[in-house]
């Protein structure tokens, strides 16, 4: 396994191996790497002949109150695990690298990232749109995978892929989740393990969503008071938004429609946000 630093050296070897005819799958990263990550690079190895996985703790998706100091960093445990499961390259860049000092071009989808995260997290996809275009650019990839926790992440990215003509197929992977229930995420590493096990609720509220919907329910009012109810009734969870989306464009329904529609929900578990979603 090859770990490059410099989007030059990246960039040549992607136009290299695709010179010889190589398909090149990228997995997009800020590291901290858990189960949920490493499925990914297996997905990406079954989809093409190489594999590029990023680590890039990426400064412009945080806000200015957020968490972009403390974010997890555990860069020789992710190259070990990245070799383990077989990537090919990790394309680690430095801040300076890929942000020089003079840096001033940005990349702003404005549709889909209107609502959820977008709305509660001003300038996020921005951040994410651009890095990724970046990191597209450089890694040169045939195939990029992402996670389904992510939800609105991977619709904007899939929106941005078609609005400019990028020949790249998005692939979206399961989400992996620890026998709570709970999602996998870099930042569950903040939580104790008394709150790990609350913050499961989460995901039982969204699977309670997703229950009414198979017995027949499609009233989204209904739907969100019932999961907004299970999730204000812990003293520890501080809800930030609860909405049922069309799973395409992210805009809020007025009824569910099976197989269309996503219950998506953020909530606070004291200072660190979690996000997850189910498929109605």
């Amino acid at each position: 396994m090859q770990v490059i630093e410099s989007p030059e050296e990246m960039q040549s070897w992607a136009i290299r191996m695709r010179g010889k005819g190589k398909l090149l799958a990228l997995v997009p990263t800020m590291g901290a790497l858990h189960e949920g990550h490493l499925s990914l690079i297996d997905i990406a190895r079954q989809r093409a002949d190489l594999t590029v996985v990023s680590l890039f703790v990426n400064p412009t998706q945080f806000g200015p109150s957020e968490d972009f100091s403390k974010y997890p960093r555990t860069f020789e445990d992710d190259l070990k695990a990245c070799e383990a499961r077989g990537a090919d390259v990790v394309f680690a860049p430095t801040k300076d690298v890929i942000y020089p000092p003079d840096y001033s071009t940005y990349v702003n989808e404005e549709h889909v990232s209107k609502h959820l995260c977008g709305h509660t997290r001003p300038g996020h996809f921005r951040g994410v749109t651009t890095v990724v275009t970046i990191l597209f650019n450089v890694c040169r990839p045939d195939v990029a995978v992402f996670g389904g926790k992510d939800a609105q992440q991977t619709a904007i990215i899939k929106k941005m892929v078609k609005d400019l003509h990028m020949p790249i197929e998005i692939i979206t992977g399961p989400t992996v989740r620890e026998e709570s229930g709970l999602a996998m995420s870099s930042r569950n590493r903040y939580l104790e393990p008394s709150r790990l096990a609350e913050a499961a609720k989460l995901q039982q509220a969204l699977r309670k969503g997703k229950e009414l919907v198979e017995r027949g329910t499609t009233s989204v009012d209904r739907i969100k008071a019932e999961v907004s109810h299970m999730l204000t009734g812990s003293r520890m969870i501080r809800l930030i938004y609860i909405e049922i989306v069309n799973s395409e464009t992210m805009q809020p329904e007025r009824e569910v429609r099976p197989g269309k529609s996503t219950l998506a929900a953020a909530i606070w578990m004291e200072e660190t946000r979690l996000i997850d979603n189910v498929q109605l």
